[in-house]
């Protein structure tokens, strides 16, 4: 186990390394002059030497990456020009809201999904696998963005029942985060139940069928016990890798549920910075959210590791 996990360790390493080449590469090269884009075309002569001087611009291009790796690593991210406030700061106050609703919309769609799944599984045919199974297909391929402009029009512009915007966070006030909380979960949620639900039917329908669950009834076991304490361990093996890579359509849903909502947050953060060419923002926040994102990759990988031995052997 040791040595598979120090594997995946160094696989997730070796991502990150190259994710944070090729975003020091990509933003360099984009068109526009990095000083201009930073103070402006109103400025003298002297104020651009000094800028460029101070970006290490006339440096190699692979001494400014290893430079500013280090920087990175070590806590030095720059300030935004835009905010006029360490990106640091900045990222420290929007990260968390984020991961609030992305841990949280994960949390119930993978939950839900796995319900919906089993009922699927076990009732295959039936009036209940045909109605969740419909949703299910019609939830997994709705945009986010779309949910979440029908769901704001319908709740809260219609019926005035929900906020039409902002987050608070539960520390602040409990009650209005929960009703802040409603509609971008719901949007962030659905796909990932409609996702999560067919991927536990399929793999209900398919463990089932073994032998073992064969032998298992005909031992008199409860159709219960069979189901949740033999054929759910086996079948529930896929969901937990869908669960990681949900987590990066989650961060890809936040960047357009952030702007509909006004939700202060790393996607309406990257968005902006990119809009205004806020370069040492637009690399941090790439950053922080490969980050997240490898390393939720890599716990779901130690987690399968450790239900499944024969990942391990591999």
């Amino acid at each position: 186990m040791g040595r598979y996990i120090a594997k995946r360790f160094g696989q997730a390493a070796i991502v990150l390394l190259l994710v944070s080449l090729f975003t020091y590469l990509l933003l360099y090269m984009m068109p526009g002059d990095p000083v201009y884009a930073m103070l402006g075309g109103d400025i003298t002569r002297e104020q651009y030497d000094i800028a460029y001087a101070k970006m290490h611009l006339g440096d190699p291009l692979l001494l400014r990456y290893v430079r500013w790796l280090f920087d990175f690593v070590t806590g030095e991210w720059g300030n935004s020009f835009k905010y006029s406030e360490p990106v640091r700061q900045i990222i420290a106050v929007r990260l968390p809201v984020t991961m609030y609703l992305g841990v949280w919309s994960i949390i119930i769609s993978t939950l839900a999904g796995i319900l919906f799944g089993v009922i699927c599984g076990t009732k295959r045919g039936k009036a209940a696998d045909s109605v969740i199974i419909t949703c299910a297909n019609f939830g997994a391929v709705m945009p986010a963005f779309w949910l979440a402009v029908l769901g704001m029009y319908i709740f809260s512009l219609k019926l005035g029942w929900l906020p039409t915007h902002g987050f608070t966070m539960p520390s602040e006030d409990l009650g209005l985060s929960i009703q802040q909380s409603i509609l971008p979960l719901i949007a962030l949620s659905v796909g990932g139940i409609g996702g999560t639900t067919r991927q536990m039917r399929s793999g209900m329908l398919d463990v089932v069928r073994q032998d073992y669950i064969r032998t298992a009834r005909s031992k008199g076991l409860k159709e219960s016990q069979v189901i949740w304490r033999h054929a759910f361990r086996n079948a529930v093996l896929p969901v937990v890798t869908l669960t990681g890579m949900s987590f990066r359509n989650v961060v890809a849903g936040a960047v357009s549920i952030e702007q509909v909502f006004g939700i202060a947050g790393m996607g309406s953060l990257l968005i902006n910075s990119i809009l205004s060419k806020d370069i040492a923002v637009v690399q941090s926040c790439i950053m922080i959210i490969s980050i997240v994102v490898v390393m939720s990759n890599l716990l779901v990988d130690i987690l399968y590791g450790i239900l499944d031995a024969r990942i391990r052997v591999e």
